[in-house]
């Protein structure tokens, strides 16, 4: 007769190992959750390179192209419609570069009419903003921040007023003052509050750790320089 003590003991142990889930499972889990989870550091590791990759090859074939043909445009924000020197035709390389050295960013921007001219691509010059060779206009760019290989705005945060930002386009580097950062629900639209006597650059990304709001950056035109 088996006391019942050890009766007892062996029904826990029983029980016990029923509930118990066995190693191979938890190895087969963990395998999984660990491809998964290479899959997506790889993904943006990839298309991180991708991306250098791009901007280097363009950064050597980039070449200035000729304006040929007017076309007028109204600025995306209050204020008057200006008249902007278009070429009617186009490609999607790299037509200039947005440069800010205290982050360390450079990066091309083609064509607003392009279909490479996406956040989820590139840094986007907004649809109706001008190019920086228009006296008084205003360029605006958007791009993302937070993490992954296309977060080319993440670093904007760390900008104050008095900062610098340089474009580069048309043979020309456009040197901008930021003199302006506030921030704007996402709604979107934004409302962009600038000098219209001025010429500016405006900068806009989502706000960090903010899902909410959106910051934009104003910078004025401080010098011309011919390259």
């Amino acid at each position: 007769m088996v006391p019942l003590d050890l009766f007892k003991r062996t029904q826990r142990n029983q029980e016990y190992n029923e509930k118990r889930i066995s190693p191979s499972v938890v190895a087969i889990v963990g395998a999984v959750l660990t491809l998964i989870g290479g899959f997506f550091i790889s993904y943006n590791y990839i298309q991180s390179k991708k991306v250098y990759a791009y901007d280097y090859m363009a950064n050597i074939f980039y070449e200035e192209k000729e304006q040929i043909e007017k076309t007028t445009i109204a600025e995306s924000t209050e204020g008057e419609t200006e008249e902007v020197e278009e070429s009617p035709t186009y490609t999607d390389e790299y037509i200039g570069y947005l440069t800010i050295p205290k982050i360390n960013l450079s990066k091309g921007f083609v064509d607003k009419r392009s279909s490479e001219n996406d956040v989820e691509k590139n840094i986007m010059v907004i649809d109706g903003s001008t190019y920086p060779d228009v006296d008084k206009g205003n360029f605006i760019l958007a791009g993302h921040s937070g993490t992954g290989w296309k977060a080319f705005f993440n670093e904007l945060y760390r900008l104050n007023i008095g900062d610098e930002a340089y474009i580069t386009y048309k043979g020309k580097k456009y040197t901008y003052k930021i003199t302006n950062i506030y921030k704007q629900p996402k709604t979107g639209k934004i409302a962009i509050y600038r000098n219209y006597d001025k010429t500016t650059l405006t900068l806009v990304t989502c706000t960090n750790y903010d899902d909410t709001t959106q910051t934009v950056y104003i910078a004025e035109l401080e010098n011309v320089v011919t390259e």
